[in-house]
């Protein structure tokens, strides 16, 4: 009877030992294919905002050659966070906002008088939390190429804020869609942002989007409330 019983407590043992090893594989290999997919999409931005702002700085030659050598002066700037900070999967909020900022000023450069750009920054020096790279850029690109119209009056405001317990970036401006002719960036940008905040913080964000009819204004409001405090 005891060697009956010794033999099921060693079975059961063997299964619940195999169960935890199948387990650990399966949740190593979802991690695995997660961070291959976050790693994919972070290879797509890249080309796809190089691609944008080279085309804006094109644009700048062809009127200010003196804006033109200033925008590109800034786009260095951002290189270091394009290129080697955005392969982690994590970095400070103060480093994206930074980036963000150049960014935001090189765009500002090629505005015409009649757009009024806004941008306000909310992030107490005490506030040390983590971000995914990269995230709001695509946000920030999408104002630009649909709130500013050649000839209308338009405007762009960008607020971004953060506390311990949450990052919030929100956007508003001028509804000036562009038409079928104008392929640049082909959508891509917004779609990425949507797979980035699944795959990495999925349960732990909000995502308010779209067009205030009454006034032709599009917005988005984006909270991260799986803020990390930062250790990098």
């Amino acid at each position: 009877m005891m060697m009956f019983r010794d033999s099921f407590n060693l079975v059961a043992a063997i299964i619940v030992a195999s169960s935890v090893i199948t387990t650990r594989r399966l949740n190593e290999a979802e991690k695995a294919r997660r961070d291959a997919e976050i790693s994919n999409l972070r290879s797509q931005i890249n080309p796809h905002f190089l691609l944008n702002t080279l085309n804006n700085i094109y644009a700048l030659t062809a009127f200010d050659t003196g804006k033109a050598q200033k925008a590109i002066l800034e786009l260095s700037k951002m290189f270091r966070h394009v290129l080697y900070d955005n392969q982690r999967p994590f970095v400070r909020l103060s480093e994206e906002v930074a980036f963000l900022k150049n960014y935001i000023e090189l765009m500002r450069l090629r505005l015409p008088g009649h757009v009024r750009l806004d941008a306000m920054y909310h992030v107490p020096d005490n506030v040390d939390v983590q971000v995914a790279p990269m995230l709001f850029i695509s946000l920030i690109e999408n104002a630009f190429k649909h709130g500013v119209s050649q000839v209308d009056d338009s405007f762009i405001s960008i607020d971004i804020s953060a506390d311990e317990r949450k990052i919030c970036c929100e956007i508003r401006n001028s509804n000036n869609p562009k038409n079928d002719s104008d392929r640049s960036g082909h959508g891509v940008g917004l779609v990425q942002v949507e797979k980035r905040l699944e795959l990495m913080y999925h349960g732990a964000y909000e995502w308010d989007k779209g067009i205030d009819k009454d006034n032709n204004v599009y917005y988005s409001k984006l909270v991260i409330y799986d803020t990390k405090l930062c250790n990098c």
